[in-house]
């Protein structure tokens, strides 16, 4: 199984970005599909997942009505598309798979992940 994260970059604050995960080597439309992120020093943090088809979706908190997930299962993909950016939101971000039909924002429930894309938004 192989998750590979793109689409990081350096950004000012209230810019966007937009993240992609393609999958290989899993039958992804049986996986919740996750992104986290981890700063320096911090710990890995939710912050968005999707259900199989798209219908049920989960955003912490701190991202609520800034970043949108969603996926496309014809491409094995999975997006996040980051609005109105802020210096807090900088870390490196990891997409995640997890065999379920729940969507669940705790990492250790996940089975695979991907390699990470950095994210830089400056002041």
């Amino acid at each position: 199984v192989q998750l590979q994260a793109s689409g990081g970059g350096l950004v000012q604050a209230g810019g966007s970005l937009r993240l992609s995960c393609a999958a290989s080597g899993l039958t992804f439309s049986r996986y919740v599909m996750g992104w986290f992120r981890q700063a320096p020093g911090k710990e890995r943090e939710f912050v968005a997942a999707i259900n199989w088809n798209g219908g049920s979706t989960k955003y912490a908190d701190s991202v609520k009505g800034r970043f949108t997930i969603s996926r496309d299962n014809a491409k094995n993909t999975v997006y996040l598309q980051m609005n109105s950016l802020k210096p807090e939101d900088t870390a490196v971000y990891y997409c995640a798979a997890d065999f379920s039909t729940v969507v669940f924002g705790t990492p250790s429930l996940y089975d695979y992940w991907g390699q990470g894309t950095q994210v830089t938004v400056s002041s």
